[in-house]
């Protein structure tokens, strides 16, 4: 109750910051003091971003999609018995600090600060943003503890304080890519650093995938009881599983994928699915290195499905081969209806993820289940430049976007329509968002009589207009093969190339029924995009249908099973 009172006390100034990038609830050892990150109000006039406190028409800058809340984060401490909050003074005033925890002996703290100067970039599932470790002191004094230059992100404390692991990435290019785990030992002193180490590599392709690459955050436990091991989850090829970072071993067992939840005194919680079974929760203590894993399923699944699904390796033939990275395989799953609803071959709805550095794993999605449900087959494609196949064919797909990507999708298709006989070559959708939506519409214009109906979320339709408005202008360059900095200013070469990688230049070619479902405040791709493909299709009397809401967030909240019955509806047309 005391705590309560204190923050509501103190919300006129601050306001509690939850999101991965900023948020943070750390205990100090006795369990008397809190530290938190939180937002600075406008009306405050304590600290920098000066112009903003003193007029509110001067515009002032957000950290992009998702977190147009979040400008100018503060480390605070709350005293649980006095009530009493106090900022922290000494964060260099170039940087947002977030993900902050006490260090050892609870006199100072570590936070991860990111950049904002010369202006901010988005931060939502973007891992190569220019940031910075420091450890800051009660007195004000702060250490940067990590190299120039680099993007870190997820600092955990191992339990006996000797040891700090944090993720560490590239600057630009993919916005998100292999990571590396780095390990900085430290001492009860001011400057904790001893030393800094790799401990996992980045694996280049497939056949280093043995080394796990760490595409995603680590759990806020993840350390073995003694600190010697870290255990994470990553992805796998078309999995997602659980492995260590001392002998990298991984679990897959009669799940599709595996999930680090937390891991107290080597007791490990995992959450586990697969694409026909939902989500469960499996506890085990963590073994010696030579000792088998046993698990407990804390309770059995309310419901399993009738679904068979399978997952599929793609090799892209030779004239699809990305010359720059030879030999580069990708991935698919293809989830269907045991018994089919009826005599007759099934219709295929082709699932593709945005990112486009993401990835789908053979885990439990509940578009597909209720795709599935219906009496459609899945196909969620992995394509080159998806994460669990290493840094290569993330790479790969730069400069390559428009034609790469959607020759993936399409090889994927015909190999899954090839190898399974019971589905529909005839009655065939695409679904997607953001980046797969950018892949929906370039399908149905590059292969018009193939696809039946698409249905996709805030597609980017026009690259070359989009330069503009995204909150992550870096990937547009980067994506089209071209060098970003933040003086960049578009020109011919840039604009031309953008709209030569873009569905709208094969507006025209769309038979299919379009169904377009727009954030209106949606800060990465902008509705507008998605309008100016619905006003082509429009004046050509194509099928399409225009459905918005006000959210500004990367997705719209649309009720699945309405999408389920209007994709069965065009598929039986």
């Amino acid at each position: 109750m005391r705590l309560r009172i204190s923050l509501l006390k103190y919300r006129q100034s601050f306001t509690c910051v939850l999101p991965v990038q900023f948020g943070s609830l750390s205990w100090s050892e006795c369990e008397g003091k809190l530290l938190y990150v939180a937002e600075k109000s406008r009306n405050s006039s304590a600290g920098g971003e000066s112009a903003c406190r003193e007029d509110r028409n001067v515009y002032c800058e957000d950290w992009g999609e998702a977190l147009t809340s979040k400008s100018v984060p503060v480390v605070c401490v709350v005293d649980l018995h006095s009530g009493a909050v106090d900022v922290l003074q000494g964060v260099p005033e170039d940087v947002s600090p977030g993900q902050a925890l006490w260090a050892p002996g609870y006199q100072s703290v570590f936070f991860v600060g990111w950049y904002h100067e010369p202006f901010r970039l988005g931060l939502k599932f973007c891992s190569n943003r220019s940031s910075s470790l420091f450890e800051l002191d009660m007195e004000g004094r702060c250490e940067r503890l990590s190299g120039e230059n680099l993007s870190v992100s997820c600092p955990r404390l191992s339990p006996d304080g000797s040891t700090l692991v944090f993720l560490q990435g590239r600057v630009f290019g993919p916005h998100h890519q292999c990571l590396s785990l780095q390990q900085v030992c430290c001492s009860f002193v001011l400057v904790f650093v001893f030393h800094l180490l790799t401990v996992c590599v980045v694996a280049a392709g497939p056949e280093e995938q043995e080394n796990f690459c760490v595409y995603e955050t680590l759990s806020p436990c993840c350390w073995s009881a003694d600190s010697q091991r870290v255990v994470f989850s990553s992805a796998c090829r078309n999995w997602k599983v659980r492995s260590q970072a001392s002998t990298l071993t991984s679990a897959t067992g009669d799940c599709g994928s595996w999930k680090l939840l937390t891991i107290q005194r080597d007791l490990m919680v995992v959450c586990c699915s697969s694409p026909n079974t939902p989500p469960t929760l499996r506890v085990g203590f963590l073994p010696e290195k030579s000792e088998a894993m046993t698990w407990q399923t804390l309770q059995q699944p309310a419901m399993t499905f009738d679904f068979s699904w399978t997952s599929l390796d793609i090799k892209p033939p030779p004239e699809e081969d990305n010359m720059q990275y030879p030999g580069l395989d990708f991935g698919s799953v293809l989830v269907k209806p045991s018994r089919p609803l009826c005599d007759s071959r099934i219709p295929l709805v082709v699932f593709i993820h945005g990112g486009p550095h993401s990835q789908f794993p053979a885990e439990w999605n509940s578009t597909t289940a209720g795709l599935v449900k219906l009496g459609c087959a899945v196909l969620m494609v992995n394509y080159r430049g998806s994460t669990g196949f290493g840094q290569d064919s993330i790479l790969s797909l730069i400069g390559n976007i428009g034609s790469q990507d959607v020759k993936d999708v399409q090889r994927a298709v015909l190999a899954a329509l090839w190898s399974d006989e019971t589905l529909d070559p005839k009655r065939v959708a695409v679904i997607g968002g953001s980046h797969g939506g950018f892949l929906c519409c370039h399908l149905v214009g590059q292969y018009p009589d193939f696809y039946k109906a698409c249905a996709a979320r805030n597609p980017v339709i026009n690259a070359a207009t989009l330069l503009g408005t995204s909150d992550i202008v870096d990937w547009r360059y980067t994506s089209a093969g071209f060098q970003f900095s933040y003086d960049s200013v578009p020109t011919a070469e840039v604009l031309a190339a953008l709209l030569q990688k873009s569905p709208i230049t094969h507006a025209v070619q769309i038979k299919a029924a379009v169904l377009l479902m727009l954030g209106g405040k949606d800060r990465r791709v902008s509705p507008h995009q998605g309008l100016e493909l619905y006003k082509v299709l429009k004046s050509r009397a194509s099928p399409v249908r225009y459905n918005t809401t006000l959210s500004d967030q990367n997705f719209f909240p649309i009720e699945i099973g309405g999408l389920c019955r209007l994709l069965i509806r065009w598929l039986c047309m």
